[in-house]
């Protein structure tokens, strides 16, 4: 196994609150909850991973991880922990025979999409290229082709990583199996991930884009793009908000004249001969939508599938985001009055963004060589969220992330996918009784004294 350490004579550099270096190794790309741990380092090898672990040991602390930190205010107060941040030496590998992809710890989904392209090839990223591949990943991940591919996590083929007794390990189906399966959607808690390997797939083109209307007219927009869900061809997924964009220069002045509803997605075409069928595809849900009124704003085309990662339009710089999520049951028309009455226009919603994503197709399928989160069985993925001081206060966000839940609550699933959790304390689930009960049994053979004890989701551990 490589570890790139064995002739590096460089010193693990930790910092301390006040002290040059401690803030960059502390930045988060959700500047909502800024981490303030005892000490911080940014690892680049195997042999700082260790001494970051001696260290810890030596200092009576536990360790935590973040990478780019879009989930930061999900990790649980960590002032008596060393903060690692994994910037791994070495550069995405493709094999274009194999289709597989090695991908430092560090390293962004833009950085990966791109490096696979060049070989007709794609991988399950997020909606934007800032997020980091490895949280990503094992925190299951939802992606544009998802509904095609399912779950990211099932695309994982093997996962290097530095457990508490300073160990670097490879583990796949073959090698340390119980790991393998806890590693994917088990929580977190395992040790310090180095670097993943990852399934590519084909792809020729995508039908990708958004489309926006004002609000106005999302009564008939929503319950159209609903009623297409139920029976969408598993290529397709889409997602649609309502928007309320401040007036900036990098906002389209279309986009921040007044609530709008957004509806964006991808169409996978894996070969040449699928991108007549991907377009037509995508005809059959835009076409009525455009037929209600003229978009003010459109941007669906048929393109390279490196585009899919600005189709989300998410915000390229760290940016303070409060919000909530949950996993939906089929609600009809009823929960679509519902949810615009809080989120839809004259309903004086102060979040920047709400709304749906569609899953089903592939997402509710168990995968057969699957992690211990392996499948969704939920259509629907809510999540909302607003910026305080640029859409509403602190205050009268939280107060309505409240009203929203109350009023989904009809068709909550108590149910949440890791990555979309927001916070520490919002109400979250992903795994069973008896999937907590397994994957805490990894985490006592890996790491007894539980050193990585803090990086576990609240709802995937009994060990607290």
């Amino acid at each position: 196994m490589r570890t790139g350490d064995d002739v590096d004579t460089r010193t693990l550099a930790v910092t301390h609150p006040g002290e040059p270096g401690y803030q960059a190794a502390t930045s988060v790309f959700n500047l909502a909850a800024p981490p303030e741990p005892a000490a911080a380092a940014v690892v680049r090898t195997v042999r700082e991973i260790r001494d970051a672990i001696r260290f810890a040991e030596e200092e009576g602390l536990s360790v935590r991880v973040l990478t780019t930190g879009h989930a930061a205010p999900a990790a649980l107060p960590m002032h008596d922990a060393l903060l690692l941040r994994p910037e791994m030496d070495g550069a995405v590998e493709v094999d274009p025979r194999r289709r597989i992809a090695r991908v430092p710890a560090g390293t962004k989904w833009g950085a990966v999409a791109r490096a696979a392209a060049p070989y007709g090839l794609a991988v399950a990223h997020g909606s934007s290229p800032t997020v980091g591949v490895v949280g990503y990943l094992l925190g299951g991940g939802l992606s544009f082709y998802g509904r095609r591919t399912g779950l990211a996590a099932n695309s994982v083929r093997a996962v290097e990583l530095v457990t508490a007794d300073g160990e670097p390990r490879r583990v796949d189906e073959s090698s340390d199996p119980e790991l393998f399966w806890a590693l994917r959607g088990g929580g977190g808690g395992f040790g310090v991930v180095t670097a993943v390997e990852v399934d590519l797939f084909p792809a020729v083109k995508v039908v990708t884009g958004a489309a926006c209307w004002p609000a106005a007219h999302a009564p008939r927009l929503l319950r159209i793009w609903r009623r297409w869900t139920l029976e969408a061809p598993a290529e397709a997924a889409t997602s649609v908000r309502v928007l309320n964009l401040p007036r900036l220069p990098e906002v389209p002045p279309a986009l921040s004249a007044g609530p709008i509803l957004s509806v964006d997605g991808a169409v996978l075409a894996e070969t040449a001969d699928d991108v007549a069928t991907a377009e037509r595809y995508a005809e059959e849900l835009l076409g009525p939508l455009r037929s209600v009124a003229e978009p003010v704003f459109d941007t669906w085309q048929t393109t390279a599938p490196v585009s899919v990662l600005d189709t989300h339009m998410d915000p390229a710089d760290p940016v303070a985001v409060l919000g909530d999520h949950m996993l939906l049951d089929e609600f009809g028309d009823e929960g679509v009055d519902e949810l615009l009455r809080v989120i839809g226009a004259g309903s004086g919603s102060p979040l920047i963004a709400a709304g749906l994503r569609q899953l089903g197709g592939a997402y509710a399928v168990p995968h057969p060589k699957g992690g211990a989160l392996d499948h969704l069985s939920a259509p629907y993925a809510y999540s909302g969220g607003g910026v305080p001081g640029l859409t509403g206060t602190a205050e009268a966000i939280t107060r309505h992330i409240g009203t929203v839940r109350a009023a989904l609550a009809p068709w909550d699933t108590g149910r949440t996918v890791p990555t979309f959790v927001e916070t520490h304390t919002q109400p979250q689930g992903h795994l069973s009784v008896e999937q907590v009960a397994a994957v805490d049994r990894v985490r006592e053979r890996v790491d007894p004294a539980g050193m990585f004890r803090g990086d576990i989701m609240p709802s995937a551990t009994a060990l607290r």
